[in-house]
């Protein structure tokens, strides 16, 4: 069965260039031009990943995100012309997976789908063997790696799925210290080359989440200097 993209960019020469090439790389498209069209067909359909624009009509590419981010872990890849470091954190902040500034390249759009895609169907796979269970509960936490849930309490808490494979980690390795080079490569399978603003920011965002008080956290805590570890319970 093919992956199926939404496609939501407002330029429709961009939008039938990258509809062309993904089509050639095996994809099943669907593309649509502002926020409206989006949000209906993101309720009509589901979607093996989405790449969001974010200057949109009608409704705003961070609009869209957080409704997403509210319903679904689909991986969604920004493309913006905006090109600052608060654009980029503001978009990951807010449930991206990924961001890539106007102009790229097909070649470059292509091997980040096809990474993205990739990533979201091993996250079921076990790091190791530890993480062959189904139901881990520490603390108030209770995930659940066959529906890929996490209650606190009895409330759910909505995650990414990179929020939900930071945790994951770190519950089933509870003794275990990740250096931030450690996190990168496990989460995102790329080699680290020390841009931790992204690490800092879903670090920030799962905090906020599962955290009593985000500041103080007991979950997941920070070793200065060296990287993260799950708290003692």
């Amino acid at each position: 069965m093919k992956n199926r993209i939404l496609l939501i960019e407002d330029d429709v020469s961009i939008s039938e260039l990258i509809q062309t090439q993904l089509i050639k790389e095996g994809f099943d498209m669907s593309c649509v031009y502002d926020g409206e069209q989006a949000l209906e067909a993101f309720s009509e359909k589901s979607f093996d990943m989405i790449l969001l624009d974010l200057m949109l009509p009608k409704l705003d590419g961070i609009e869209i995100l957080k409704i997403i981010r509210a319903q679904s872990t689909v991986p969604v890849l920004i493309m913006s012309a905006k090109d600052g470091d608060l654009d980029k954190a503001l978009g990951l902040g807010f449930g991206a997976d990924d961001y890539l500034s106007k102009p790229f390249s097909m070649i470059e759009l292509t091997a980040r789908v096809k990474a993205n895609i990739r990533r979201a169907q091993q996250y079921s796979a076990p790091v190791t063997p530890a993480e062959n269970q189904d139901k881990i509960h520490i603390g108030e936490l209770n995930l659940n790696t066959n529906n890929y849930t996490v209650y606190k309490n009895e409330n759910e808490i909505k995650l990414t799925a990179k929020e939900f494979r930071i945790l994951q980690l770190f519950m089933t390795h509870p003794k275990k210290v990740f250096t931030k080079a450690q996190l990168y490569h496990l989460v995102w399978q790329e080699d680290y080359y020390g841009d931790t603003n992204v690490i800092n920011v879903h670090m920030r965002r799962l905090r906020e989440k599962i955290e009593d008080d985000p500041s103080t956290p007991k979950y997941i805590q920070t070793l200065w200097g060296i990287g993260y570890k799950l708290g003692e319970f």
